[in-house]
């Protein structure tokens, strides 16, 4: 790790995460032939990260589930609609860990995901990616994790029948992270 470092305060440093410069993605099969991939743009985050004990590290992250976007206008306003996301009584889809473990290379956090109102517990594996500094001298830390889950488990059943046998949309959701976070004191640059 380098010495680059955000506000501290007893070994733990506070991020937030650079939405700009983040993103969370995720791909679900459609048709049972291929993926369709998307993103969330709007997002919010703090990173709490421990230096001299990582299992002291925390994350909590909300995002705005109306910023959903997979390149389909009409998809995009189905998957805001109730019968998935339903973004007018859910607005946010939250992530707040309740553990970690590992190092910043190769790490475990476990925490609780809220989507349509359903909290499951989940596990995100992922690494930390690097630390720099931006053109502004900012420090920056970069991470990608990584998970999978049920869309059922949170509510999203819709779907439809193929003629030749199998559904529209799969169950399971590859979701995928890589973001980068700024101290908490920072603001954000291109």
């Amino acid at each position: 790790m380098s010495n680059v470092s955000a506000e501290s305060t007893e070994g733990t440093q506070t991020w937030t995460l650079d939405p700009v410069h983040s993103e969370i993605g995720f791909g679900v099969r459609h048709m049972m032939i291929s993926t369709v991939k998307g993103s969330f743009t709007d997002l919010e985050g703090t990173i709490h990260l421990d230096e001299n004990d990582f299992s002291k590290s925390s994350v909590a992250v909300s995002i705005d589930a109306s910023s959903i976007g997979t390149g389909s206008a009409d998809r995009d306003g189905h998957l805001r609609s109730e019968d998935f996301l339903d973004v007018e009584n859910h607005p946010a889809i939250t992530f707040e860990s309740t553990s970690v473990e590992g190092s910043p290379e190769d790490f475990k956090v476990h925490g609780k995901l809220t989507i349509r109102g359903e909290t499951r517990a989940v596990t995100l594996e992922g690494e930390e990616l690097g630390r720099g500094q931006d053109p502004w001298g900012n420090p920056r830390v970069g991470f990608k994790a990584g998970t999978e889950v049920s869309r059922k488990d949170f509510g999203l059943t819709w779907n439809q029948a193929l003629e030749t046998g199998g559904v529209l949309v799969g169950d399971k959701i590859d979701i995928s992270l890589e973001v980068q976070a700024i101290p908490a004191s920072e603001g954000s640059e291109d």
